[in-house]
């Protein structure tokens, strides 16, 4: 669905209607890609022993997963480098909030901040984020549009509740293709 696969330094957001499976994804996505290098999963929706429940019953195989259950942009990408991760994952963008800023969580001004605060930071650092973003009732991605002129990368993670199967397409890659298509099940 990257059109090439995953770019060091490449910011990717990842949307969907909320209770698609987005967290799940991504939480399997980690498991894999802990593997090769150390990732970070922070979560500011979830608690550690929520998200330990759901690897349990996926039955993933983690390799050297962290999951930090924080909110705080700054906190974050400060235990990134220490744990001198090779990718970080964030559910969800609109949890997220910089201590820069005194503007709740989901703000428009905190959304904006944290994306730009993660997006120097991947191009600095050549390590690879998803973010993770919810969509509105009116279609559009939760906190500003200009989230999607933001990151490197768009894909939408859809399909109604009741089929078994999810389709994730790409909006916009800067890096590859956008008509690659992947089908869940």
């Amino acid at each position: 669905v990257l059109g090439g696969g995953l770019v060091p330094g490449a910011l990717i957001l990842l949307g969907g209607d909320p209770g698609v499976g987005k967290s799940t994804l991504m939480l399997d996505v980690a498991a894999e890609l802990s593997k090769a290098a150390p990732v970070l999963y922070a979560s500011g929706e979830e608690s550690g022993l929520q998200i330990k429940l759901r690897g349990d019953r996926m039955k993933i195989d983690t390799g050297d997963l962290h999951v930090y259950s924080e909110m705080s942009i700054e906190r974050i990408l400060s235990v990134a480098e220490e744990l001198k991760v090779g990718t970080v994952i964030v559910d969800s963008i609109q949890t997220m909030f910089s201590e820069k800023l005194e503007m709740a969580p989901g703000s428009i001004g905190q959304v904006r901040e944290v994306a730009a605060q993660f997006l120097v930071w991947t191009k600095k650092q050549q390590i690879p984020a998803f973010l993770i973003g919810h969509i509105t009732k009116e279609g559009s991605l939760a906190g500003p549009k200009a989230l999607e002129h933001i990151v490197d990368t768009v894909l939408y993670f859809e399909g109604p509740r009741q089929h078994p199967h999810r389709i994730v397409r790409t909006i916009k890659n800067r890096f590859g293709a956008a008509n690659e298509l992947g089908i869940f099940e």
